[in-house]
C-alpha cells in the first residue's frame, strides 16, 4: 500500500440495516432481482493461503514467477482471456526490475464493461516493523496484496461459472508496493508502477471501461472501509452505489459510511491516465493513530491476519454490485 498524501477525517452518519439475501439494485424500488452468485469465502481464502505459501512476490525473485504463473493458470482455468503484459520497470532508486500485469478478461467482445483490480506483488521492505533488523525483510503480504487477490480469484470462478450481463476485465497489477523505504532518505515515490505502466500502455488500445473498483487489504480480521477521498472526487456515484449496496446485504460494519483519508494507490494511475473514474476499497482507518493496522508492511503481515468474514464482506459486495450493472 502506497504513501498517504491528505488524512480528512469528516463524520457522517452511519444506518443500521438487516442482512438481505435478495439480489436487487440499490435506491431502485422497481428494480428487477438477479441472480448473484454466492461469494465463497472458504475459497477465496484458500486463494490468498495459495499465494502467501509461494513466498514474498517481490519482482525478480522466484517466488514472484512461480505465483505468476499460478494466476495465470487459474484465470484460464475459469474461462477468462488472459494477457500478461510483461515490462521492465525501474524503482525510486533506478533498479531495474522485471514486472507482469495480468489481465483476464471476461465477456471480451461486450463493449459495456467495468474493470476490477488489485496489485499482487508484496512489499520488500518491513520498513514499518517495530524491529530495525527486519526493516530489509520482504514481507509475506497476505492482507497487503494476497488477499484482494484471492477475493478477485474467487470472483472470476465465479464469473466463469455465469457471466453478468456485462465484460468484466480483472487486472493484477505489479510492483504497486516498490516504493522508497522509511529508512530510504535520499528517496522518495517509487508506488505503482504497474498500474502506471497498463495506465499509459494498455493491454488494448483505448481501453476504457465504465468504471473500475480497486481492492486493497480487504481480508484482514475487523477491517473497515471508509469512503476513500480520491474516489470521492473522481467516482462519487461509483462509491455510493458499492457503500449502498454493503448497506443492503447488511456489511455495515465494514463499509463505514464516514470520510477516510486520500490515499495515493493504483486506482490514481487508473484515472489519471485512462479517465476511467476508479474507487479504492482499502482498510484504512482515519480515527487511529497509524492509519494502517500495526502489521502493514511489517513482517508480521501473515496468514494469521487473514479473515473469511471480511473476505466475504468485500466480495459479495463486489460480485452485487457488478452482476446488477446494466
Amino acid at each position: 500500500m502506497s504513501k498517504i498524501f491528505l488524512i480528512i477525517c469528516v463524520l457522517l452518519t452511519s444506518f443500521a440495516c438487516k442482512p438481505k439475501t435478495d439480489a436487487a439494485t440499490p435506491n431502485n424500488e422497481n428494480s428487477i432481482k438477479v441472480f448473484v452468485p454466492e461469494f465463497n469465502a472458504d475459497s477465496a481464502f484458500q486463494y490468498t493461503a495459495n499465494q502467501v505459501a509461494f513466498g514474498p512476490r517481490v519482482p525478480n525473485t522466484q517466488a514472484h514467477v512461480n505465483c505468476g504463473n499460478y494466476f495465470v493458470e487459474e484465470f484460464k482455468r475459469f474461462g477468462a482471456q488472459v494477457i500478461e503484459q510483461e515490462a521492465t520497470l525501474y524503482t525510486y532508486n533506478k533498479q531495474a526490475i522485471q514486472a507482469k500485469n495480468i489481465i483476464a478478461s471476461f465477456n471480451p467482445e461486450n463493449k459495456n464493461r467495468v474493470l476490477l483490480c488489485a496489485h499482487w506483488d508484496s512489499r520488500p521492505f518491513a520498513d514499518e516493523d517495530p524491529d530495525p533488523a527486519n526493516h530489509r525483510t520482504p514481507i509475506d503480504g497476505a492482507n497487503d496484496g494476497a488477499g484482494a487477490c484471492g477475493a478477485l480469484l474467487e470472483i472470476a470462478r465465479q464469473i466463469g461459472i455465469q457471466q453478468p450481463k456485462i465484460g468484466i476485465d480483472i487486472v493484477l497489477f505489479d510492483a504497486e508496493d516498490w516504493g522508497a523505504p522509511r529508512f530510504e532518505k535520499n528517496y522518495d515515490g517509487g508506488w505503482c508502477l504497474g498500474s502506471e505502466y497498463w495506465a499509459k500502455n494498455p493491454h488494448i488500445p483505448n481501453y476504457t471501461a465504465k468504471y473500475g473498483i480497486l481492492l486493497d487489504m480487504v481480508s484482514a480480521r475487523g477491517a473497515k472501509f471508509y469512503k476513500e477521498l480520491y474516489s470521492l472526487s473522481y467516482a462519487k456515484n461509483i462509491v455510493n452505489k458499492v457503500w449502498e449496496t454493503a448497506h443492503i446485504l447488511g456489511y455495515d460494519s465494514f463499509f463505514i459510511n464516514q470520510n477516510g483519508g486520500a490515499i495515493v494507490d493504483d486506482h490514481l494511475e487508473v484515472i489519471k491516465h485512462r479517465g476511467i473514474p476508479c474507487i479504492n476499497i482499502i482498510q484504512y482507518d482515519p480515527n487511529t493513530k497509524k492509519g494502517f493496522a500495526d502489521y502493514w508492511h511489517t513482517i508480521n503481515d501473515t496468514m494469521d491476519e487473514v479473515s473469511k468474514e471480511t473476505l466475504k464482506a468485500a466480495g459479495q459486495t463486489v460480485l452485487h454490485v457488478i452482476y446488477n450493472e446494466k
